[in-house]
């Protein structure tokens, strides 16, 4: 066990010994700040529905949206969406919450694609870079069998995507707080579900839409280090994960007609589909049938990387 906890504190060394890792962390919290600033400067976010004059400015609102319906074709389904809400509020007396650093983070909380895109560059090289660099000799030569090294490298994988999912959580809801207030700590909002709308715990909201979040950063950091011990090529690695986290909804759209995309990876590595309120990329999709699906998909990534990081012959390297 010893010996595995150095390794692994070795991994991270070399992760975090480098200028480029942390000049990702730097670009990550420059977007966020920019993202911050931006939202700060939207008007909609001034209105203030804390006064007790909230139930006019709902219905003001109605009247706008209704207007905006008449005058400009499109927005039908939205505005709809938005009036139903109004009339919630208005019809069970609730008073909505403000803008705050909660709401903030929950309306980001897409910004963890950035960190799957993080991860997925780090993932890429952590054994192809052993190949390219000709270090892997050193590595072998030490008293821990291949499946341990393997399995080092990719614990370090998983703890730096989620020290970097964490670190940006935590900096959302600290510029959401230097912008937008704290707030109330647990504030509830109104959500729309299958059965009408809801009142939630905005905090709960988010931290389920961060797990759920969570399962997609680890399918994608999985299948680029696999590709990554398969292929001992990073530059290939990165760019297949990158193309498919990107467009991996566009294919599963494409195929939707197909008995078979249902198998497809992509149509069940966003699980926030199931959250109330959203929509599912199949009809027939049920959670546990995606849990499933995933489960399968991720032993078939380790199966290959083990395989073929412990038979591979590095005589040559």
């Amino acid at each position: 066990m010893s010996r595995m906890l150095k390794l692994i504190q070795n991994e991270q060394g070399k992760i975090f010994i480098r200028k480029s890792t942390w000049i990702m962390y730097i670009i990550l919290a420059v977007l966020i700040f920019g993202n911050a600033l931006l939202t700060n400067s939207f008007d909609g976010l001034k209105k203030d529905y804390q006064g007790d004059d909230w139930r006019q400015v709902l219905e003001e609102e109605n009247k706008e949206l209704q207007k905006e319906m008449e005058e400009v074709e499109g927005f039908e389904d939205y505005n709809n969406s938005l009036i139903a809400k109004n009339n919630y509020y208005l019809e069970n007396d609730i008073q909505p919450a403000p803008y705050t650093a909660w709401t903030f983070v929950e309306e980001n909380i897409n910004f963890l694609s950035i960190v799957s895109l993080l991860t997925i560059i780090i993932a890429a090289g952590i054994v192809a870079n052993e190949f390219r660099w000709g270090t892997i000799k050193l590595l072998l030569i030490r008293p821990i069998s291949r499946s341990g090294i393997l399995l080092s490298k990719y614990i370090t994988v998983l703890l730096f995507a989620l020290y970097t999912a964490i670190f940006t959580l935590v900096l959302m809801w600290i510029f959401g707080a230097i912008f937008f207030g704290i707030g109330d700590l647990n504030p509830s909002i109104v959500v729309e579900g299958e059965d009408g709308f809801k009142t939630v715990s905005l905090v709960a909201n988010v931290f389920t839409s961060f797990g759920f979040k969570l399962v997609n950063l680890v399918m994608m950091a999985t299948f680029a280090f696999m590709i990554s011990a398969v292929f001992r090529n990073s530059s290939l690695a990165i760019g297949i994960a990158i193309f498919l986290m990107m467009g991996g909804s566009s294919i599963v759209t494409f195929f939707a007609d197909k008995e078979w995309a249902k198998y497809i990876l992509f149509a069940h590595t966003d699980l926030s589909q199931y959250m109330d309120g959203n929509f599912l990329m199949l009809e027939d999709n049920t959670m546990g049938f995606s849990i499933t699906v995933l489960v399968v998909y991720y032993a078939i990534f380790m199966l290959l990387s083990w395989i073929v990081f412990t038979k591979r012959d590095v005589a040559g390297q």
